[in-house]
């Protein structure tokens, strides 16, 4: 065997090696054979002056970096909608079934049976890997936006069981879910030194790890990772998901193993499989990943905003302790609610020493018998704050009423109840609503100001910089009295100033997002763009007109007339339009160039139908100046009932006011346009 070939022999075995000890907790070599094994490899590297591309030398991550680069992603990576609950799983499950029937009443071709797959859903940081077409690995990124990522590219080679290069003849991007597992954590915390931290847990471990620019220290931390899906393909289309799982498993990616289930009962049954093996595995598992097998029913079922419809994490039940409130800190939040948290004996709660714990408000206090002093319950779901169940008994002795403050905590006014809720009115004086107002207007998905986070906004405020959302764009005339104030440097000041000057040049959904309106999300902001595209006309917009818009209630579409009627609220916004262009939507805006009987319109047809297909009902509605609905929904114009007796959705338009059109009244209508 000549030397090229024993460090292929080498490369091969030593990867087996690592997989089977991070991945599958299996060892198949002593760690002594392991380094002899290693040694002779880097031997014959120097010796050959080779290094072959999935040679785990390769993975010492020896490169300190100065920063990340954005990465676009060829296609988005969607997070999963969550069923927290039994009955949340059955009602997914329900539309998932009740989609493929209805469609294949009303279509020849018709979807298969579906089959659900279900993988461990792991607790780590996604990462987005992109395969060239020689098999090279040409970069990875975070995930980012779901849209854009950063490059971390040398931080993956480092991950143990990555391959650096695969047998493949065309580009494509797979995703995974990069993760520390037990054994290197306890590892990694054992060999620092005594200046150095320990890691709390798994996932900030291999966040932190991911996220640094010394390479070397993420290499020191043993990452693994668990590939799941290709969201981009330049060569080859999956029929299904197992298809796609198989090739994944055929290059050597490590793939998480998956279950075949047809019917709910066996769903939940495989959940409880795999909850009960959940404290055995080397990984944090929060749950279970189910999805639909066909990949053309997937994509007729498409997306909401945020998620795909056709597959969804069954999260397991979080894990709960028991602690002792010591008091109750009250937080100021950004629309003036007075929000409790609780402050506890601190206690170690999955792999983090917990030491608060949401409280809702006064009711939530009441209705759990929450007193200062009480051993309470806690629960912790993710990485979000732990939230206070209840009480461990009803003894009251030696424990002390919680009672709703009288006045703001921070600006001293006094308090008003709205609802189940406290606020403070001074909005306009109260610090913290100042602060959490400026930091949200500056957010990625609204302005998209770097550099601006509650902490510096305070320090601005404190110094009497910025005290209004319009200070913001008077920063640079006050370059002198910023760079006076403490870790203020010229870069970081630069930087800010440089994000501040773009953000002048922002899309319509994105400043009214930015505004603040209570109840206005990054989905309600462009559906109102859908209907009212500049400020003048939501500004002049009926409070019964609002309510026509998906996800605008009464409370959102009452916050929305009381922001354009205060006379305040006004004053800011024309002086922020002094600085601000808003520029014209690049999105398919409802009709709004369109003119015809349909103009702003929004139609639905349910059924089957004569003479159209649904596609061709689809393109006369929008040619008429109409939007298509992508199901039933309350602020429907129109419901076209084709040949569907006894419809549920023809009693939702009876019971809801909708208009409902027979299939000839829908032609005659067309015909008279």
């Amino acid at each position: 065997m000549n030397n090229l070939d024993t460090m292929k022999s080498l490369v091969n075995e030593l990867n087996k090696a690592s997989i089977s000890y991070y991945t599958n907790d299996n060892p198949i070599m002593s760690d002594k054979e392991y380094d002899e094994m290693y040694n002779k490899l880097i031997g014959l590297q120097k010796e050959t002056k080779t290094i072959l591309p999935n040679s785990p030398t390769e993975r010492i991550g020896d490169v300190l970096l100065k920063g990340f680069k954005k990465y676009t992603h060829q296609a988005p990576l969607w997070s999963l909608d969550k069923a927290q609950t039994d009955e949340e799983l059955k009602e997914w499950f329900n539309r998932t079934e009740r989609f493929v029937k209805d469609y294949n009443l009303t279509h020849s071709n018709k979807l298969p049976k579906i089959k659900y797959i279900l993988t461990k859903k792991y607790d780590g940081i996604t990462i987005n890997s992109t395969y060239d077409k020689n098999g090279d690995l040409e970069r990875t990124a975070s995930r980012g936006t779901g849209v854009i990522g950063e490059v971390i590219s040398e931080q993956a080679k480092t991950i143990v069981n990555l391959p650096h290069k695969i047998d493949n003849n065309f580009e494509f991007e797979i995703h995974g879910e990069a993760l520390m597992n037990k054994r290197a954590f306890t590892d990694y915390n054992n060999s620092l030194k005594n200046n150095e931290k320990p890691l709390k847990n798994l996932r900030n471990g291999s966040a932190g790890a991911l996220r640094n620019l010394n390479v070397k220290e993420t290499a020191r931390r043993k990452i693994i990772t668990y590939m799941y899906d290709i969201g981009f393909s330049d060569g080859h289309k999956f029929e299904t998901y197992i298809g796609m799982l198989d090739f994944i498993k055929s290059k050597g990616f490590p793939t998480a193993e998956y279950t075949v289930c047809n019917n709910l009962e066996e769903i939940n049954k495989q959940i409880d499989v795999m909850n009960i093996e959940r404290p055995t595995l080397q990984h944090d598992v929060d749950g279970v990943v189910i999805v639909v097998d066909d990949i053309k029913t997937r994509e007729l079922m498409g997306f909401t905003v945020k998620f795909p419809k056709w597959g969804v994490a069954k999260k397991f039940l979080a894990e709960e302790s028991t602690t002792v409130l010591l008091g109750i800190e009250w937080n100021v939040g950004r629309t003036g609610k007075i929000v409790p948290t609780g402050l506890l004996e601190p206690v170690e709660l999955m792999g983090v020493t917990v030491k608060r714990a949401t409280l809702n408000n006064m009711d939530d206090i009441k209705r759990k018998g929450v007193r200062i002093n009480s051993e309470v319950f806690i629960r912790r779901s993710g990485d979000v704050i732990p939230e206070i169940m209840g009480t461990v008994d009803d003894d009251l002795e030696n424990t002390t009423e919680i009672k709703m403050l009288k006045n703001c905590p921070s600006c001293g006014s006094e308090i008003i109840k709205d609802g189940v809720h406290y606020f403070c009115q001074n909005t306009l004086g109260c610090k913290p609503q100042l602060v959490k107002n400026i930091t949200h207007f500056a957010e990625r998905k609204a302005m998209n100001i770097e550099g601006i986070s509650d902490k510096t906004i305070d320090q601005l405020m404190e110094a009497n910089i910025v005290n209004t959302l319009v200070d913001l764009y008077k920063l640079k005339d006050r370059k002198r009295e910023v760079l006076n104030l403490e870790r203020f440097a010229i870069k970081k000041f630069n930087n800010m100033i440089n994000s501040i000057e773009k953000s002048k040049h922002c899309k319509l959904h994105s400043f009214i997002y930015a505004l603040g309106i209570d109840g206005i999300g990054e989905k309600s902001s462009k559906d109102i763009t859908n209907i009212y595209d500049s400020i003048e006309k939501l500004k002049n917009a009926k409070f019964i007109d609002l309510l026509k818009i998906d996800d605008v209630g009464e409370t959102t579409a009452n916050a929305i007339t009381h922001f354009f009627n205060d006379d305040e609220d006004m004053k800011l916004l024309d002086e922020l339009l002094q600085y601000i262009i808003i520029e014209k939507e690049e999105i398919n805006i409802m009709s709004k160039n369109k003119e015809g009987i349909f103009s702003r319109k929004k139609i639905y047809c349910t059924g089957t139908f004569a003479s159209h297909k649904k596609e061709e009902l689809k393109a006369i509605v929008e040619s008429l100046g109409g939007e298509f609905a992508n199901g039933y929904v309350k602020s429907l114009s129109y419901l076209v009932v084709g040949n569907l007796k006894g419809s549920t959705k023809t009693l939702k338009a009876e019971k809801d006011g909708v208009e409902i059109l027979s299939e000839d009244r829908f032609l005659e209508m067309i015909r008279e346009e």
